[in-house]
């Protein structure tokens, strides 16, 4: 099948990252063999999965597989894709529809794969149901008053909220992250995040909501490309767009009076430097997540690291347990699942936490009002733990 064919579940399965590799001087050394994992606790996590559509994500990050997690039910609005993912999961229970599920006493957290649009109104059914809560990504759609209301219930129930951005578990991103908190990087002078999803016609969607959407209301793939690495914040940004001669871009065609298909945004940070991110539906056949990032001691492309730290910090990911399945974009649904029932387990924040989820989803919301606006730059609204 041909790129510019492939439907959004293509994407899902045939996007992938280079693994760690012997590269020339100076770059990074193999990845040293994997310590067999061993369990921290017998503890069961009770789980409930909500949705299983266009992406089948319901089932894509292996909780059914963790050997710390029980499925206790599962959900879906249509009856046939809730027999799936009972299916997948290997769940006897299910439910008619969330506002079901979370008054099931058992269920601990709940995973909500649902519509981009739900995220925020599902995630925050969620925890004032007094259930820890994981979603897909973005943390919020569009809205900057959602985004204040989710970091206020996360405060107000003190459960744990995450955000399932894949890029912060891809190779070289999860690199970038533990060399940079070691300082192999200094301040960061500019970095630069990339999510190419070409569309040849409009995927279909739960009432059509990726028909027409503002490409950084969708923009986490890239942000964690700084976000992700430094736990800094982006201050303020300009952004471009590009008007595409596609139908559902046309005045009046899509739900949110969009008119960019392609969106690019440069954003100033916290650290003082400058960052490029940017989401793109019109560049020929090209379907890639990926980043780069440039600082006063180092830089790395991918997994080619070049900067003065010898020797580097342990930069494999976390190994996990047997029979679980590292998963699709570049092996980070594993990574990412285990990291959310491991930090409620362990009784610590998620690495993704609510203000890390905002600070890579926001940005994108101010960055298309900028682009409406002929690339006028706007400050960012900040979510951050030390003001919470």
């Amino acid at each position: 099948m041909a790129e510019d064919e492939m439907g959004r579940r293509d994407f899902v399965e045939k996007l992938g990252v280079g693994s760690l590799a012997a590269v020339a001087a100076g770059g990074l050394a193999a990845e040293a063999p994997k310590q067999e994992w061993k369990p921290t606790t017998d503890r069961k996590l009770r789980v409930g999965i909500v949705g299983y559509g266009v992406c089948s994500f319901g089932a894509q990050f292996g909780f059914q597989d963790h050997p710390n997690v029980e499925i206790v039910a599962v959900s879906d609005l249509i009856p046939a894709r809730r027999e799936g993912l009972m299916k997948a999961c290997r769940c006897e229970k299910s439910y008619e529809s969330l506002e079901l599920l979370v008054k099931d006493p058992k269920i601990e957290a709940v995973f909500t794969a649902t519509d981009a649009p739900s995220h925020a109104r599902h995630s925050m059914l969620v925890l004032n149901s007094g259930k820890h809560s994981m979603t897909a990504v973005p943390a919020v759609w569009g809205s900057v008053e959602d985004a204040e209301k989710l970091a206020e219930t996360v405060q107000k129930t003190g459960l744990k909220y995450m955000m399932a951005e894949t890029s912060c578990f891809h190779d070289d991103c999860y690199a970038m992250r533990q060399i940079y908190k070691a300082g192999g990087f200094g301040r960061l002078v500019y970095s630069e995040g990339e999510y190419y999803h070409y569309v040849s016609a409009p995927i279909d969607s739960y009432k059509g909501w990726r028909i027409g959407t503002p490409p950084l209301w969708y923009p986490t793939h890239s942000t964690a490309y700084y976000i992700g690495v430094t736990g800094k914040r982006y201050t303020s940004v300009s952004c471009v767009g590009f008007k595409s001669d596609k139908q559902w871009y046309k005045p009046g065609a899509n739900k949110y009076d969009n008119p960019f298909a392609d969106e690019v945004a440069l954003f100033q940070t916290s650290e003082g430097g400058a960052s490029r991110m940017g989401m793109w539906h019109t560049v020929f056949s090209k379907i890639s997540e990926t980043g780069r990032v440039f600082g006063e001691k180092g830089w790395m492309d991918g997994m080619n690291y070049r900067g003065s730290m010898r020797p580097l910090p342990d930069l494999k990911r976390p190994q996990l347990p047997p029979g679980v399945p590292a998963g699709g974009h570049g092996g980070s649904h594993g990574q990412l699942m285990h990291e959310f029932v491991m930090a409620i387990l362990e009784d610590r924040q998620p690495m993704i936490d609510v203000y890390e989820s905002l600070a890579m989803t926001v940005p994108g919301i101010i960055a298309h009002q900028s682009a409406l606006k002929d690339g006028e730059s706007l400050k960012i609204p900040q979510f951050d733990r030390a003001k919470a």
